[in-house]
């Protein structure tokens, strides 16, 4: 996962990229529970997770209830006293050998090619997504730095649609909920590399952090926010140009 590989300085970098357009891209400064410190939110809907490693320990506490070396104590929200009146468990339950193995398969995976990248609409889509500015926060290209834990990712540069930060999408999609520096209404910029293969991958086309949008053009439509101008922009295009956007979009 290249992400993880792209050091604090570029990130910090994007900022102010971010301030010079007029927008206001933030970084989520989340807990790394792993080391004890404060760090650059990389992974989650409102990027609040550090790492992978963590990502993944949270992942198996939160949604499963699955104890590990990371959070070894059984996750009892206030409303499940069932859950509380219960004696706590003695031993931890993901094996740190197979945390370890789940954060390798997960550090190397790589995103699909892009697809179809010769078509004359996925061309002419590509020129409609830089004209309506999408490229201001869906970034194209970011570059890892040294990465010792996997050299295999040291040094590339790749193409994944984000800038990793937390902006403010409007109302319409606010969640109520904040999330360390993220407020009700921020959400991460979602990588699109991939975004094409969806039904494949996941047998299903929905998209946004609650799955309302049920393809690109109405999750396009939800952008609200910071986003607000791309939007109408993409809103005014003709019939055609729309189709060539969301064709492009896909073919990432």
């Amino acid at each position: 996962m290249l992400f993880r590989s792209v050091s604090d300085k570029d990130i910090l970098a994007m900022t102010k990229a971010q301030k010079a357009k007029k927008l206001n891209g933030r970084i989520n400064y989340v807990r790394d529970d792993i080391n004890d410190k404060t760090a650059i939110g990389r992974f989650g809907w409102k990027a609040n997770q550090p790492g992978i490693r963590q990502q993944i320990a949270a992942a198996f506490h939160a949604d499963m209830g699955v104890t590990s070396s990371i959070y070894p104590r059984q996750n009892c929200p206030p409303v499940q006293q069932g859950c509380k009146d219960m004696l706590p468990g003695d031993k931890i339950e993901l094996r740190e050998q197979m945390l370890n193995d789940l954060n390798f398969w997960v550090m190397a995976l790589d995103a699909p090619a892009p697809r179809e990248q010769d078509r004359a609409e996925i061309r002419r889509g590509g020129r409609l997504f830089a004209k309506a500015q999408c490229a201001q926060c869906h970034v194209p290209e970011l570059r890892t730095s040294e990465f010792p834990a996997l050299p295999q990712l040291s040094n590339r540069r790749f193409r994944p649609y984000t800038d990793m930060l937390i902006h403010d999408m409007g109302e319409g999609l606010a969640d109520g909920r904040p999330d360390f520096k993220a407020g009700p209404r921020d959400w991460r910029t979602p990588p699109l590399w991939g975004l094409g293969l969806s039904m494949q991958v996941n047998g299903s086309t929905h998209l946004l952090h609650d799955g309302r949008a049920r393809n690109v053009l109405e999750a396009i439509l939800w952008h609200g926010g910071e986003a607000k101008a791309s939007r109408d922009k993409f809103a005014k295009m003709k019939s055609q140009e729309r189709e060539d956007l969301i064709a492009f979009v896909n073919s990432l």
